[in-house]
């Protein structure tokens, strides 16, 4: 296996690790209670996901 014979410098190692960024999460908004949600998934304010309930919804006593 082959081995360097010099280091690399710090600048060329992190212009090779500035694409490893993380970035913000995509969020869609919520068609019935315009709550921000993640893309394909249920809404967890409102339970629902494409017009049908698919999470119970527990009602808040007082």
């Amino acid at each position: 296996m082959a081995v360097p014979r010099k280091r690399h410098s710090l600048a060329r190692k992190r212009k090779r690790r500035s694409h490893l960024a993380l970035g913000a999460p995509n969020l869609d908004t919520c068609p019935r209670c315009l709550e921000p949600k993640p893309p394909h998934r249920a809404c967890l304010a409102c339970g629902t996901y494409k017009g049908r309930e698919v999470l119970p919804q527990e009602e808040e006593e007082f």
